[in-house]
């Protein structure tokens, strides 16, 4: 794929009021994307469309909600992508469970995109075309203290875009999975540590666009930062405890 193969086409970003997904939606649109973008906020979602160069629209959506994601697939219609960006974080320890937030989490990060996908593969399936992005993080790869919710979620992503993937690779419906590291938003200012390698939702926008239009499943960004998470895959439990604990 190149860029020229996402212009004029129309492509879905759900969580795009902030963050990397306005960024990414911003992006797009100056590709010559058509972008329909939701999340909960219609003000923070009108505000944005208006930003936007190109043509765009936006849908309200609660992914937390059965009835609001099926409301909201069939207002959008018809679509040739879909991005799933949509996610909450609160950091805490498996010593300090909220249960609120905990399962909040695992609904808006996890559920969530299978609520989504529901309404959405099938239809891909039967038109043998179609492009689904799952953004997943570089914590997906193994088990972190402090983020009993947030990295549990998003291992769960990671293998929901690995099964898809799996199951499709040899259809016209293309599965492409993003692991970010830190971004500069909302959801990392909550963090009272030192996060390495913290990228601007620029940045991550355009390297989600490079994976986009390449013909690669998986990209994990930034790359150096990356490593460390890819490769303690590999680490024997008691020595990856002793130096991720």
């Amino acid at each position: 794929m190149s860029d020229m193969d996402l212009a004029g086409k129309r492509y879905w970003l759900v969580g795009a009021s902030d963050g990397l997904g306005k960024a990414l939606a911003h992006h797009l649109s100056r590709m010559g994307v058509e972008v329909v973008v939701s999340a909960r906020s219609e003000d923070k979602l009108t505000a944005l469309v208006a930003e936007l160069p190109g043509k765009a629209s936006f849908q309200t959506i609660d992914i937390s909600d059965d009835q609001s994601v099926r409301d909201a697939a069939a207002a959008v219609g018809d679509i040739d992508g879909l991005v799933l960006l949509a996610g909450v974080y609160w950091p805490f320890s498996a010593k300090a469970w909220d249960a609120d937030q905990a399962v909040a989490m695992a609904d808006i990060n996890f559920t969530g995109f299978m609520r989504v996908l529901g309404q959405v593969v099938p239809k891909f399936i039967e038109r043998d075309a179609g492009h689904i992005v799952v953004t997943s993080s570089l914590t997906g790869f193994r088990g972190l203290p402090g983020s009993i919710g947030y990295t549990a979620s998003k291992a769960a992503t990671m293998s929901l875009a690995e099964c898809m993937h799996a199951d499709l690779r040899d259809t016209g419906v293309r599965v492409q999975v993003a692991n970010p590291g830190f971004i500069k938003t909302q959801l990392t200012e909550k963090n009272d540590f030192k996060m390495p390698f913290i990228m601007e939702p620029e940045d991550a926008a355009r390297e989600m666009v490079e994976l986009m239009v390449s013909d690669h499943f998986k990209k994990s960004f930034p790359t150096f930062f990356s490593l460390l998470f890819r490769g303690s895959q590999f680490l024997p439990d008691w020595l990856y405890y002793r130096i991720f604990a």
